[in-house]
C-alpha cells in the first residue's frame, strides 16, 4: 500500500515533494495528486511556459493594464493552474490573461495550482469535488473551485451541479463573483460581504456605480435585502424621478446624467432663475468623498 501523504509533508515544500515524483509508484503518485489538488504554490514566472494550445491569443491592452494595476494593489487573487513538465519547468493550463497582467505588474512569482500528469483527471476531479463540500470555504474559494472544475476537468454547469449536488443556478451565482472587481472579491474572501451582496452588485453594469455601492455597503453595514433595494433604486426606473426629470430642462438633465455616470453616484442639479443653481453630490464616507474628489480632479 502506498504511503499516505501527510499535511506536514506538504509543508516541507512542494518542490521537495515533486523532486522524485517520476520514480514513485503509480498509486503513490495518485495520492500526491489528490493531496496537492488544493495546495497553492508560488512559482517563478520565468519557469512557466505558455500553453501551445491556448485558443485565445488576443487580449485587450486596456483591460490587461487595469488588471495589472489591481494586481499591484491586491496581488493575484485567483491562482493560475500549471502542469509540471520536469527540469523545474511548468506549462500553463489556465490563466493566460492573469499571467500576462502579473508580468506587467512586475511580479516575480505567482500563486498556482500544480497538476502532475495528464492522466490525473479523475483523481483531480474527485479531490476538487471533495474539497468543495467543506463548510469552512468562503464564497470566493468555492467560486474558484467551480471554475477549476470547468476549465481543468471540462465539466459543464449541469454536470458540475450533479457532481456537487447543487442547483445549476447556484453554480452560476458563485461563478459570477469572479467577474467582480478585485476590491469586491477580496471583501468576499475576507467575509466582509456575503454571496448575496456580491450577487446584487453583479447586476450593476456600470463599474463606477458598482464600486460606489460597494463602499456604501461597507460604510453603512447594509444587509443583503437593503443592498438589493439600494441597487434597485439605481437600476429600476421609478415614477417620481421621471416626473422630477421632466421638470428639468433637457440640456441640464443631460449634464446631470453625465455627472452621475462619471462619478458613479446620485447627482442632483438644481436650476433657478437666470441660470443660477446648485450641484448636489452626496457621499457615504470619507473614503467615498476622496474617491469623488479624485474623479473631479482628473
Amino acid at each position: 500500500m502506498a504511503k499516505k501523504i501527510k499535511k506536514k509533508d506538504l509543508g516541507l515544500g512542494i518542490r521537495a515533494l515533486l523532486s522524485d515524483m517520476d520514480t514513485k509508484p503509480a498509486e503513490e503518485q495518485r495520492e500526491v495528486v489528490k493531496e496537492m489538488a488544493n495546495v497553492v504554490s508560488n512559482i517563478p514566472v520565468g519557469q512557466i511556459e505558455a500553453n501551445p494550445f491556448q485558443p485565445r491569443t488576443d487580449f485587450e491592452a486596456e483591460a490587461l493594464e487595469e488588471l495589472s494595476t489591481s494586481i499591484r494593489t491586491y496581488g493575484l487573487i485567483q491562482p493560475l493552474t500549471v502542469r509540471r513538465m520536469g527540469d523545474g519547468k511548468y506549462q500553463l493550463i489556465s490563466g493566460e490573461r492573469r499571467l500576462r497582467a502579473a508580468k506587467m505588474a512586475g511580479l516575480k512569482e505567482v500563486p498556482a495550482y500544480i497538476r502532475i500528469v495528464d492522466g490525473d483527471q479523475e483523481m483531480l476531479e474527485m479531490a476538487l469535488v471533495e474539497n468543495i463540500q467543506r463548510s469552512d470555504l468562503n464564497p470566493l474559494e468555492v467560486a474558484i473551485t467551480y471554475q477549476r472544475l470547468i476549465e481543468e476537468c471540462k465539466l459543464t454547469h449541469d454536470a458540475m451541479a450533479e457532481r456537487v449536488g447543487k442547483k445549476r443556478s447556484t453554480i452560476t451565482n458563485f461563478l459570477s463573483v469572479l467577474k467582480l472587481p478585485p476590491q469586491i472579491q477580496e471583501a468576499l474572501k475576507e467575509r466582509k460581504i456575503s454571496l448575496g451582496h456580491a450577487k446584487a452588485l453583479r447586476s450593476v453594469g456600470d463599474l463606477a456605480l458598482q464600486l460606489s455601492l460597494f463602499n456604501e455597503i461597507l460604510t453603512k453595514g447594509l444587509s443583503v435585502r437593503a443592498t438589493e433595494e439600494l441597487v434597485r433604486s439605481y437600476t429600476e426606473p421609478k415614477a417620481t424621478p421621471k416626473k422630477a426629470k421632466s421638470s428639468l430642462p433637457e440640456a441640464y438633465a443631460e449634464v446631470q446624467e453625465r455627472l452621475r455616470m462619471h462619478l458613479g453616484t446620485k447627482v442632483q442639479l438644481k436650476v433657478g432663475a437666470a441660470g443660477k443653481g446648485q450641484i448636489v453630490i452626496p457621499f457615504g464616507s470619507d473614503d467615498d468623498l476622496n474617491r469623488l474628489l479624485d474623479l473631479i480632479e482628473e
